[in-house]
């Protein structure tokens, strides 16, 4: 004898249940649509993150949560979580990076493809967090650049989701030409990056 299910007993219609990227704007007409090409790259990078986790401690178990079936962070275009800079964006820093991690964490970046971002994930990664010792580097900010920060200790799946999402909002809106401006290439000078 089948069991009764206690969910899924309205059936809705699917088209109600499925969020759709958001069109930029523009011309439209028929059989037409004309925006900025930086509009519609933008708009391709910020839903195909490819992120490289750089996970040490307790965040890294946070992280491990939020690409679970539970929090799924697959809906946010980061499905291929990577482990080879080389083709991965998103450089993803969880927990407590040593002195002696600095150089191999901008190493990491320094070979990770451009455009790439950069989310520091937890108290330690952003602060040095409970660790103000000789050995822990106090914020990972001192040897790469910083798009976004993550805060708590450890911080919930969702916060992180969060960090997501403003790494996208990010992406979304960057001009084509912010990484060839001085801004940016000061920026870059002063972490030491040519």
């Amino acid at each position: 004898m089948a069991r009764p299910v206690s969910y899924n007993v309205n059936n809705k219609p699917l088209e109600k249940d499925i969020s759709i990227a958001g069109m930029p704007e523009g011309q439209q007409g028929e059989g037409f649509f004309a925006t900025k090409l930086s509009d519609v790259v933008g708009l391709a990078r910020k839903n195909s993150i490819w992120p490289l986790p750089f996970a040490t401690s307790c965040c890294g178990i946070e992280f491990m949560a939020t690409m679970g079936s539970h929090y799924d962070l697959a809906r946010f275009g980061s499905e291929r979580v990577g482990f080879s800079p080389r083709q991965c964006d998103l450089l993803m820093v969880m927990g407590t990076i040593a002195k002696k991690m600095g150089p191999v964490v901008k190493q990491v970046y320094l070979q990770m493809a451009e455009p790439r971002w950069v989310i520091a994930v937890g108290a330690c990664a952003s602060s040095g967090g409970i660790f103000d010792t000789y050995s822990v580097l106090q914020g990972i900010d001192q040897v790469v650049p910083v798009d976004v920060y993550v805060p708590g200790c450890p911080p919930r799946p969702e916060a992180i989701i969060d960090g997501v999402m403003r790494i996208q909002d990010l992406i979304g809106k960057e001009s084509l030409r912010r990484r060839n401006g001085d801004r940016y290439k000061a920026l870059l000078e002063s972490y030491g990056i040519q």
